[in-house]
């Protein structure tokens, strides 16, 4: 996997820099005699039950709280 992002944001030395990844890309090398049609279907099983990738793509409700 690899991703943009700005690390000054991150850090806190830029404000107008955003925090977090801008895109990510991930790339698989398949060693494989497979048949391409069983290729495209796995990569779509993947994306499919994959728990971050359907994390980070279906943007979750996200909260904060506090306690004292």
């Amino acid at each position: 996997a690899e991703g943009d992002l700005d690390v000054r944001g991150t850090l806190g030395v830029a404000k107008d820099a955003p925090v977090g990844f801008r895109a990510i890309r991930l790339n698989f090398n398949l060693d494989t005699a497979e048949p391409q049609e069983r290729v495209d279907s796995l990569l779509k099983l993947t994306e499919r039950y994959c728990v971050v990738f359907q994390t980070i793509s279906l943007k979750p409700e996200l909260t904060v709280s506090e306690r004292r």
